[in-house]
């Protein structure tokens, strides 16, 4: 089965290709005998009944300096594509909100992945509250005095923009910590939306998990140590990726909540946990799946497209699209 596909992304040009998931995923999809489009947001547009998208075939290559081979300029048809990935970064503002609305308008004739209803509907940090079993002690609110409440009750506090990502504007709040006040003044200033804040797990020292579930499915995970004094294990910010396996409180969390994300068309996902505790379940642009490779030989890439293949193949297959190359629009 040969699939036409187009890469919704940041450019590609600038990816890293040795940390970046949808170029792994970009270069599975050639092995598979796919073909690529990439465009940027910014390319995207609802135009008299079409959802069109200017952009350029691309072939990638794992060559640092040199990964990737651009076709010519065209304008492209989302519906004439079988597959399109929706992979820019957060932040997960209204114009991320809007390129999911008009995605909605090619799914499911054309695959999108994730699907846009979906991850507009469940952002990271909002999802988890359907398992609060399974989640710290947390609350999303705006009003300050109810958030100083919060850490009253439990101690130590983490406190973050609600649809923040990369552990931009990540606080770590003790019971002493005289800055609370000022802070949420801070956010207050720059934005209308709530906070979220969760009790602090000291655990963190230890590691953040992301654990890759693949159509509800784990198929591995890494373990993100912060680096000394820092309360924050994204990579983007210093943390250092360890090779690690699952425990059975991971293996049930993702028992819980695997078949959730299978009924919404959330085909990649990647969930944080801390010391057994459900944190963020990341749909929008989740990362992870090159390291889980280097560590355990894991080709959670082939993984994704062998789930994207089995449900195109459930909608009864697909037709050979434009073999030539792009879909150009007149």
């Amino acid at each position: 089965m040969s699939l036409y596909v187009a890469l919704q992304m940041d450019p590609i040009e600038h990816v890293s290709i040795t940390a970046d998931s949808t170029f792994r995923i970009g270069l599975e999809a050639q092995v598979r005998g796919h073909r690529l489009f990439q465009y940027t947001v910014d390319q995207l547009r609802y135009d008299e009944g079409r959802v069109i998208a200017r952009g350029r075939p691309v072939t990638l290559r794992r060559e640092q300096g040199n990964h990737v081979s651009f076709g010519a300029w065209a304008e492209a048809d989302l519906s004439e594509f079988d597959v399109v990935w929706l992979r820019q970064d957060p932040p997960f503002d209204m114009a991320y909100v809007t390129s999911t609305h008009l995605l909605d308008r090619v799914h499911p004739g054309t695959l999108v992945v994730n699907d846009p209803f979906w991850v507009r509907n469940c952002p990271e940090k909002l999802m988890v509250l359907d398992f609060p079993d399974l989640t710290p002690p947390t609350m999303i609110a705006r009003d300050a005095a109810a958030i100083r409440a919060f850490r009253d009750r439990h101690g130590d506090i983490i406190v973050k923009p609600l649809y923040g990502n990369g552990g931009a504007g990540v606080f770590h709040l003790d019971p002493e910590d005289r800055n609370l006040s000022a802070l949420l003044e801070l956010f207050a200033g720059i934005s209308r939306e709530p906070m979220i804040a969760q009790k602090y797990i000291h655990a963190v020292s230890k590691g953040d998990k992301r654990i890759i579930l693949v159509d509800g499915e784990p198929v591995g995970a890494i373990n993100r140590v912060p680096q000394t004094g820092e309360a924050r294990s994204n990579m983007h910010v210093g943390g250092r990726a360890e090779k690690i396996g699952l425990t059975e409180r991971e293996y049930e969390i993702c028992k819980r909540i695997g078949p959730v994300l299978r009924e919404k068309g959330l085909i990649f996902t990647g969930i944080d946990v801390i010391d057994g505790w459900l944190t963020e379940i990341n749909v929008t642009s989740p990362t992870g799946i090159q390291e889980l490779e280097r560590f355990d030989g894991i080709n959670a890439a082939e993984a994704i497209w062998q789930a994207i293949e089995r449900r195109l193949a459930a909608q009864g297959g697909v037709a050979p699209r434009h073999p030539s190359g792009a879909a150009t629009v007149g």
